[in-house]
């Protein structure tokens, strides 16, 4: 059973920063991709930023610059550092990963972490 354990959310005010983690642990096949999503209240869930085993990258567009997905296949994780964060931000971020590596691929999401900025 892949488990995911997010970390790092809270409150930051306006033009602050945090850095969200992921650890993932479970999978025997590797992990395909690691990711974020985010729910915005009033919102559906959107994607924020993917990384793939080959560590390439796709960012929701209006994201690009402010935030940056890494991984860590060693250990399994994914951060998600958030820069010049704006109060629009603020929602609940998933972390979601795909295993294994080989087609098909099953998905599988952390409970959610709040990220609240403030002004």
């Amino acid at each position: 059973q892949v488990r995911l354990m997010e970390s790092g959310g809270g409150l930051v005010q306006a033009g602050g920063s945090l850095r969200l983690s992921c650890a993932a642990s479970g999978s025997i096949g590797g992990y395909y991709s690691m990711g974020w999503y985010r729910q915005i209240p009033g919102k559906q869930r959107e994607v924020v930023a993917t990384i793939f085993a080959d560590g390439s990258t796709n960012y929701a567009e209006s994201l690009k610059g402010r935030f940056t997905i890494s991984r860590d296949n060693a250990k399994n994780t994914v951060d998600l550092q958030m820069n010049s964060l704006k109060l629009e931000d603020t929602g609940v971020y998933y972390c979601k990963v795909e295993v294994p590596t080989w087609l098909p691929r099953v998905p599988y999401w952390g409970q959610g972490i709040q990220v609240t900025v403030s002004s």
